[in-house]
């Protein structure tokens, strides 16, 4: 009678913001000793995660790409975008879990945090009634943002609100009134509505843009300050918080 295979691992692995050495001691250690590896890309890219780990793993390592087929090509709204990234996820789900079933550990790279708006969520929630699933959290973006400012987000009793710029304008404005600081993710195309979301909401002069934070090119500025136009997909805005303070 043969012995029966241990279950392996699938490993939601958050990379941090960008830089190699704001991740964790055990993300480190898990990409230096994996043998599988999987990270998300467009199609025709090496894919950002990808490329951050680069240098770090192993020689032999076995690569599984997982290509996005829609980012921008469908609108959001379309019930074929969902359709087609639920397909997607099930197809690569059932490709990892047969990996683990097979003894396999594997490392799924997540840029940022794995839980705070990652692809990594979709696979997880496919996955963690099947095999094994461990998540290895990390520093976000937004924290490299602010950081990068100079300033801290939050004083004493601040509210902060973390805001999709996906949102419609007139929701963006209320949730922009409400907070007594803000950090805007997922701009992009959307920088014009956000424009005008923080000009309705009186937040347009508080408010400061960091592309890249932590990477090579990292750049900070006031929104006044900032070229018309959408924003690369590292751009986090900030208003910071000027609660009580001693």
């Amino acid at each position: 009678m043969s012995t029966p295979v241990p279950c392996g691992t699938i490993w939601g692995v958050g990379l941090g913001p960008g830089d190699p050495e704001l991740m964790s001691l055990r993300a480190d250690r898990l990409l230096r000793e994996t043998r599988h590896v999987a990270y998300f890309r467009k199609a025709g890219r090496k894919g950002h995660a990808r490329q951050s780990v680069e240098g770090l793993l192993a020689t032999d390592v076995v690569e599984y790409p997982m290509e996005y087929p829609v980012t921008t090509e469908i609108p959001v709204s379309d019930p074929a975008y969902n359709a087609t990234l639920s397909a997607f996820y099930e197809r690569v789900s059932d490709h990892l879990a047969a990996l683990a079933r097979s003894g396999a550990d594997v490392v799924v790279l997540c840029e940022g945090d794995p839980f705070f708006y990652g692809s990594f969520m979709h696979l997880h929630s496919r996955l963690k009634d099947r095999v094994p699933v461990r998540v290895v959290p990390a520093i976000t973006g937004m924290s490299a943002a602010w950081t990068a400012t100079d300033q801290p987000i939050t004083w004493g009793d601040d509210v902060l609100t973390v805001l999709p710029a996906t949102l419609p304008e007139d929701e963006l404005v209320q949730r922009l009134k409400g907070s007594d600081a803000v950090v805007v993710m997922k701009i992009g195309t959307n920088m014009p509505k956000l424009r005008r979301a923080l000009a309705q909401a009186g937040r347009a002069d508080q408010t400061w843009l960091v592309q890249y934070a932590s990477q090579s090119g990292e750049r900070v500025m006031k929104l006044s300050d900032a070229e018309e136009g959408r924003m690369p997909y590292f751009t986090i805005a900030l208003i910071h918080g000027q609660g009580r303070r001693p």
